[in-house]
């Protein structure tokens, strides 16, 4: 078996934080934390120290999972992608110019979203894709 090199490992911990943080009951204990912290500031007069290291951790926490969010979700819209590519591939009706047009200009994306929308709206008006009725 072949050793995991480090970018893999970066990924498995970046997922299994995402996976963590996305439970219910990770918010509410932060949520918890949050209240406590305040209520332990103002007993103790809101020391600026204090506050600072509040404002410090909480960037830091915020600049990790928008690193974390950006990595899962990046890595979900790849493979949905390929799924996607996949099945137009297969379909022999399907357009193939269509895989991979993520890739495409803005110009193309415009013009190919245009026709999906003329397609769909002519289909609500009764219409096939011949003109009859």
């Amino acid at each position: 078996m072949e050793k995991s090199t480090i970018p893999q490992r970066i990924s498995r911990v970046l997922h299994w934080i995402g996976n963590l943080t996305a439970r219910s009951g990770v918010a509410a204990v932060a949520a918890l934390l949050v209240v406590v912290f305040g209520v332990v500031l103002a007993l103790d007069g809101f020391p600026a120290h204090w506050e600072a290291g509040f404002s410090t951790a909480g960037t830091a926490i915020t600049l990790l999972l928008l690193f974390v969010i950006q990595h899962t979700q990046t890595r979900q819209e790849v493979a949905t992608q390929l799924k996607l590519d996949e099945l137009i591939r297969t379909s022999p009706r399907a357009d193939d110019l269509l895989v991979k047009i993520e890739k495409a200009k803005d110009e193309e994306l415009i013009e190919r979203e245009q026709d999906h929308i003329d397609h769909h709206e002519a289909l609500r008006d009764g219409d096939d894709e011949s003109g009859e009725k």
